[in-house]
This record gives structure tokens, sequence and C-alpha cells, in this order.
């Protein structure tokens, strides 16, 4: 067995990139302390930044798709201008049971389904994003329910469902509301109706109510955003049909001729009360923020001409379509108009805000800066000054290519911008991996600080920053 799963590993890495250089998993989970810091670590600088990514235990079967690897955690905790790190697998029951049968029991999401799977048709993978409300810290995977995680361990707790209320898959991308405390998130299904479905969850941690929203069809609905008032629902053309399977076409797919809408509903609304909105077909995997301005509600979102992101197992961006630019959108409540702009030409993703300002106006916002496609190489940083127009860009350097950088604001901070970016560099030349501390007030400096991995950290998807407060109040 042992050789066959090695022969199978060799097979799959010569064909797959997301098996090589850096998108490649490691194996062994540790803890290192004092790690090496270039520059100085911010005095002020108390909490832990945690990432999530895929990373597959075990040789995939058939093909490998970036999004299906098991999550793993990476984490650096600061304290006293010291930084210590670990690494740990999500240990979801799919994991487990592959660990005991020492194989991959469930193919990804490019090859058939598995309804005779004796363990069930998909794995919950937990690898997508984190976040932390109520005292929870959650491992995000948008088709199932999260996972709480114990702090600063990264232990995995298990499968947390409020006390068995989750009706629903809950998004990777929930929202949680600065001021009320509350937290929205939508759980989304493509295969059968309700295709959506939207809750609420106090500020308390208690699940209060999930609605269903009413959808012709299913489709992925990665992400979504709130303002002080609204919560908005992105129904954009990439949908799941069934027909299409029946006649040996993909199921799931981009329909070109679909317009996108938008939904505007109340935040404790339902779908008697939710307004749609049309523009030009397009997709959004991520918003950076939303919020209202008069008459109008308004998003900024990384925006897609199209995707075929689901459809290859070879890269994530094959196409003009498939390069993501920030838009941003003003949807009239009085007139029913929507206005659609850019706001820049390079291709981004990744966006962030501070998040003290969630679902309000916003003069700054962070995305991750990708000019060379096809492979998602993170180049560097972008800072978009949203009263200027202005735009600065952090350049990681030759060789060197990061992740979605957090916002951490500094203590006390008055000014929006006065924080931190923080996110993982991979350096190809010497084949290492860094944490780098970026003053957010001066993003074209070089790093104030660069922690040095004690291994490597592969490329991966969102994270989220704890703070002191939180981490001593995680059960």
């Amino acid at each position: 067995m042992q050789n066959q799963i090695k022969a199978d590993k060799m097979a799959t890495t010569a064909v797959n990139p997301f098996l090589e250089g850096n998108f490649a998993p490691v194996q062994e989970e540790i803890t290192a302390s004092e790690l090496r810091v270039i520059g100085e670590l911010p005095s002020n600088l108390f909490g832990m930044f945690v990432r999530n990514g895929p990373n597959p235990q075990f040789p995939p079967i058939g093909q490998y798709h970036w999004f299906d690897g098991d999550g793993m955690l990476h984490g650096v905790l600061f304290q006293d201008g010291k930084a210590s790190y670990l690494n740990r697998y999500v240990r979801t029951r799919g994991f487990q049971i592959e660990r005991d049968e020492g194989r991959a029991i469930w193919t990804g999401i490019l090859e058939p389904s598995q309804p005779d799977n004796p363990y069930g048709s998909f794995k919950n993978a937990a690898n997508t994003a984190l976040t932390w409300h109520a005292g929870k810290f959650l491992a995000l995977w948008e088709g199932g329910a999260p996972h709480a995680i114990k702090l600063p361990s990264l232990e995995t707790v298990g499968e947390y469902t409020y006390n068995g209320k989750l009706a629903s898959a809950f998004t990777a991308h929930p929202k949680i509301d600065p001021v009320t405390g509350e937290m929205m998130f939508l759980g989304y299904s493509m295969f059968a109706p309700p295709f959506l479905q939207y809750s609420i969850v106090s500020a308390e941690g208690e699940l209060l109510r999930t609605v269903p929203i009413d959808l012709p069809v299913g489709v992925m609905m990665h992400d979504f955003a709130i303002t002080e008032h609204y919560t908005i629902f992105m129904d954009l053309p990439v949908t799941f049909r069934m027909e299409r399977m029946q006649r040996g076409e993909p199921g799931l797919m981009f329909e070109a001729n679909r317009p996108s809408r938008f939904g505007i509903l109340p935040r404790h609304g339902d779908n008697s009360s939710i307004r749609w909105f049309e523009s030009p077909p397009c997709f959004v995997f991520h918003t950076l923020n939303a919020y209202e301005e008069g008459d109008e509600v308004v998003l900024v979102a990384c925006r897609m001409n199209s995707t075929n992101v689901l459809m290859s197992d070879q890269t994530p961006i094959e196409t003009e379509g498939d390069i993501a630019r920030l838009y941003r959108w003003r949807f009239n409540l009085n007139t029913g108009t929507v206005r659609e702009e850019a706001l820049d030409d390079r291709a981004s993703e990744f966006p962030r805000v501070n998040e003290q300002l969630l679902g309000r106006p916003t003069r700054y916002g962070y995305t991750a800066w990708i000019p060379a496609p096809p492979m998602p190489l993170i180049n560097g940083l972008i800072k978009y000054d949203f009263s200027s127009g202005n735009s600065q860009i952090h350049k990681f350097g030759e060789g060197r290519y990061g992740g979605e950088a957090v916002f951490v604001p500094r203590p006390g901070a008055t000014a929006e911008d006065d924080g931190w970016l923080i996110t993982f560099v991979y350096d190809e030349g010497s084949a290492t991996s860094e944490l780098v501390v970026v003053n957010a007030q001066d993003v074209t400096a070089s790093p104030v600080a660069r922690v040095i991995m004690p291994q490597r950290v592969p490329y991966g998807f969102h994270g989220a920053w704890v703070s002191e407060e939180q981490l001593t109040t995680t059960v």
C-alpha cells in the first residue's frame, strides 16, 4: 500500500502545480519559540496571527484542486517583543478517518461525487478562513459546519453547531458588526432549495434566526457584505445545473448570458423584504467593504469578468476574464438604479479593511497584488486611499511571494490606518518563509519586522488577528 501511495504521489505531483514548490504541503506539526527577527517587533504588538490553508495529508485521488486540501493552521504568537510559531492540522472527522485508514478516502471538487462512499459523499476540509466571535475561534469551510479551535494551542475541539441550531452550511466569510457585536453568515446549497439561507448570531453567541432567501438556481456565493442596516447577497452567474451534467457537461459553469444580481436586505428582514438589482455578468470571490451613503448602498469588491476557477486542475487564473480588479457598485434605493465602476486596472485579490469600521465608510482598503497570472502568486500589497483616489504598493521583492495581509490596529489608535499589515512571505531563492510586519501608514517602506519561520509555510487562503483580550477570553 505504501509503495502505491508513493507512486500515486509521484504521478500526481508531476503534473499538478498545486502540489509543487511552495504550494506543496508540509507534513510536520511543530512548535518553536523565540524566533529570529530581522528589524524590531513593535513593543505594543500583543496577540496572535493565524492563517488557514489547504495541506493534504495524503496523496490526492484523481485531479487535485487547491481548494481540496485538509485545513492546516499556521500561528505566530506575539508577546513582549518576541514571537513563537506553531502549525496544526484542523482535525476534522474526515481528516481523522483518512489518518486512521492511512490514505485519501475522498476525491476533490474536480472529480465526480461519491454517493457510495461509506463515510459520506464529501469531506469538510475546514481549510479556508477563520473568525473569532463571542469567545469562539472558528476554522471555516463554506460547505459545512465550522470547527472550534483552542487558542493559543490551535487544538481542534470539533464541529461547532450553536447548540444544534445550525441549519445550513456556514460561509467562509461571516461578517461581524463592530458596533452591535452581531455576526451575520450565509449558507448556500448548489444542489437543492433553499439555495440560500441567512443567519444572525447575537453578540453573546446565540444563533437568533435563520431565514431562507429565494434564488432561481443554485449558485456559488463565496462572500457577501454588510452595512450598518443592510446585508448584501450576490446572486452571480456561476451556477450549478443538473441538466448540464446529464448532457455530459460540467454541472458548475459561468453563464455569460446571465446577469449578476445583488440582493439588499434589511439586516433583520426576510425574503419578503429583499430588493434585487441587476448588473452585467461578473463574479466576485471577495468583498472589501460596504456602507450607506445617502440613498445609496455602496459595495467595494474584487470583480472578475468571468471565472473558470472550479473547472480546471491546472491554474485558478487562466484567462483575462479570470483576473480580479477592484470595483465599486452604487445601488440607489430610491431610483432602483445601479452604477458600476472600476477603481483600478491592476490585478488584485484578498481585500481587507480595518475591521473596526466594517459596514461603515472607510478611507483605506488593502488588497494582495497579483500582477503575473497564470499562477496566483502575490508580489505585494496595495493600499488604496478612497478619499484621494491614490494608491501605494508594498513590494515583497524579487522572487518573494506572499499572501493575504490582515490589518492589525495599533492599541489606542485614532487614525484608521494606524496599525500594521501582517502576512507570510516565501523566498524562492532561499526556500524559506517569514512573517512580515508592515507599517500600514508607510506601506512603501521595508517591513518594520521580518520573523523568520522555522519551516516552510505553504501558500494558503485567509488569516485572522486575535487580540490579547480575545486570546484570554476564548473558550
